[in-house]
């Protein structure tokens, strides 16, 4: 006869086992911007189709904070797999009217980034008391810039020291006006339009930020902290069927990626990245890489990927988009998104 002690023991030592082996140094982070049906449809979702992501993440999906994630990661500490934060940019007040309260009732936390002078002050904005109801239900706020302008751009006679330091500024700004207003300080900052350069990406993580971009990818504790990927779920992006592919995605350990600069001097002769870690589960023979939705040719030595990079003359954002599919998890793929960011003959930044 068995123990009945020993029994409850190996029991919970197989559901321990188990709840490892689902645990993952991964997450995936959604972003939307506006949440109803008379905004722009490029940057919204409606709170019927926002409703459906929700539906599918409660059943087969588990939605943490984004610092908990952010916590976890940054420490090498293991997630439940499947995990997945929700985030909004700009803090509009469709957030609190439709978003808000599906996100209540799904019991989902999630955050959001505000340009702190614009809340109370701007129509389309949250006022400073739903962010305190909306606080009590769930929703973190974060830092999206004093305003919502390029932080790249540059004024007249400005150099570059010049320019960081009221940039910096201007970040800082808002940080403290988030302390004061909120009573804590995450010091996360989401890139206004999702454009940064090497400048300003290596000055945030000197003070301690954590940036976070508009590129394609899951994060991992093997991720650049200095931009941290988030997957666009609204306008074309939200369609569900699409967006189950990138929910189920992996963080592509990629390294020494070059040129590293995203602010882009034309031409460049190809771009190159390396595999540093966890590459035994990665299916390098089917390795691909997009541009505007079209495979690019590349080539793999050693550890070494080169793509051969033709980049848009005409202003604007664009992107390299690398996956390959998980050998152990049919039907989840490794993704990896490098950004690039042209202005204008005049130095200008297109909305």
């Amino acid at each position: 006869m068995i123990n009945k002690g020993l029994w409850s023991i190996f029991i919970l030592l197989l559901t321990v086992l188990a709840q490892t082996a689902k645990a993952k140094d991964n997450a995936v982070i959604l972003l939307y911007h506006h949440v109803s049906e008379q905004t722009p449809a490029v940057t919204s979702v409606s709170p019927s189709v926002f409703r459906q992501h929700l539906e599918y993440l409660a059943d087969n999906y588990q939605v943490l904070p984004l610092q908990e994630v952010v916590e976890a990661i940054s420490q090498g500490k293991s997630l439940p797999d499947k995990t997945v934060v929700i985030t909004f940019d700009d803090g509009y007040d469709n957030i609190f009217e439709n978003a808000h309260p599906l996100l209540k009732e799904f019991n989902f936390p999630y955050t959001v980034f505000i340009n702190p002078p614009l809340i109370g002050n701007a129509s389309y904005q949250l006022n400073w008391q739903q962010i305190q109801s909306m606080g009590k239900e769930g929703a973190t706020f974060a830092n999206h810039g004093n305003t919502h302008e390029h932080l790249l751009s540059k004024y007249a006679g400005e150099n570059d020291k010049q320019w960081l330091a009221r940039v910096m500024q201007n970040i800082n700004q808002a940080e403290q006006t988030l302390a004061q207003q909120l009573g804590y300080s995450l010091k996360y900052l989401a890139y206004p339009y999702g454009e940064f350069n090497l400048q300003l990406k290596q000055a945030l993580r000197q003070q301690g930020y954590i940036g976070f971009a508009q590129i394609s990818g899951a994060v991992a504790s093997y991720s650049d902290f200095g931009a941290l990927p988030r997957y666009p779920a609204a306008g074309i992006y939200s369609n569900i069927n699409s967006l189950k592919t990138k929910l189920a995605s992996l963080a592509m350990p990629v390294s020494n990626a070059t040129p590293a600069e995203p602010l882009l001097n034309l031409p460049i002769p190809a771009f190159q990245f390396q595999f540093d870690v966890v590459t035994e589960d990665l299916r390098l023979s089917q390795l691909n890489c997009f541009v505007a939705d079209k495979v690019v040719p590349l080539s793999f030595v050693t550890n070494t990927v080169t793509v051969p990079f033709k980049a848009q003359q005409r202003a604007g954002r664009q992107r390299i988009n690398c996956t390959a599919p998980s050998i152990t998890e049919p039907g989840r793929y490794y993704w990896f998104s490098q950004p690039w960011f042209v202005p204008t003959p005049e130095g200008q930044w297109l909305d």
